[in-house]
């Protein structure tokens, strides 16, 4: 692989997206095309056309459960993969989450595309497994709850459904679009002192699709919870058919 240094080496303009692949089959491409497009447009970065095409292609020889990772930046596009490291065990155990060191900012454009300005999610994600947890969970500058560092946050309440709003500082992931059509969900701000009012927990990607939290900080949840397995199940039917 050739790369040219460009501004993505030099100030992280570039765009990225992580798709999962099944037995050859990329999990929701279409979707994750749709906002690679809106981010590379945020940085007036063209999307190539044969990228679609080059996305199916890719996927199309690789065995069982793995990541392609797809980057775009002024002068490359990129393609790597690597096995998707969740296994069953891993949702037996489930996460335990802790407050990240860091804020997101809510006022920066950057926190609502998934773009190579990552450092922070990395940084706390490493953190994350020195001090023996999973996930960090980001609070904005108001101290509302915005986002995992690799994962968007649902919570449960009396039977109901909440996770915190895209204006809060996160991005809207393929699976937090995928439960919020799918399921009556509320977006509502949420704080740290909030947490512990809550019944249940879990987060989302494209790469877990949907992992209960069993602790965050001393606070325990209900794990696993009836509403992660019922939501769960129906995320596995579901992740074949169009988004």
């Amino acid at each position: 692989m050739n790369l040219y240094y460009d501004d993505a080496c030099q100030f992280g303009l570039a765009a990225f997206e992580t798709i999962a692949v099944e037995n050859g089959t990329p999990i929701w491409a279409d979707a994750h095309l749709r906002r690679l497009e809106k981010a590379l447009a945020f940085l007036q970065i063209p999307l190539p056309s044969q990228v679609k095409t080059a996305v199916y292609q890719y996927s199309r020889s690789l065995p069982g459960r793995q990541a392609v990772k797809l980057l775009i930046s002024s002068r490359n596009i990129c393609f790597t993969h690597r096995p998707n490291p969740y296994t069953e065990a891993a949702y037996t155990k489930g996460f335990a989450a802790q407050r990240a060191t860091m804020c997101r900012n809510e006022t920066s454009p950057f926190v609502f595309h998934k773009t190579a300005n990552y450092g922070d999610s990395i940084l706390e994600k490493r953190r994350a497994r020195r001090q023996g947890f999973d996930e960090p969970f980001f609070f904005n500058t108001q101290g509302q709850l915005a986002e995992g560092a690799t994962t968007n946050i649902f919570l449960v309440k009396n039977d109901r459904l909440v996770t915190p709003p895209v204006p809060c500082g996160l991005l809207p992931g393929i699976v937090r679009t995928y439960v919020c059509r799918r399921f009556p969900v509320t977006e509502q701000v949420v704080t740290e002192q909030d947490l512990p009012t809550f019944t249940e927990c879990f987060v989302t990607n494209s790469l877990l699709g949907i992992m209960g939290v069993r602790t965050y900080g001393s606070h325990r949840f209900t794990f696993p919870g009836p509403y992660t397995r019922r939501l769960r199940a129906a995320y596995e039917k579901d992740k074949y058919s169009p988004l």
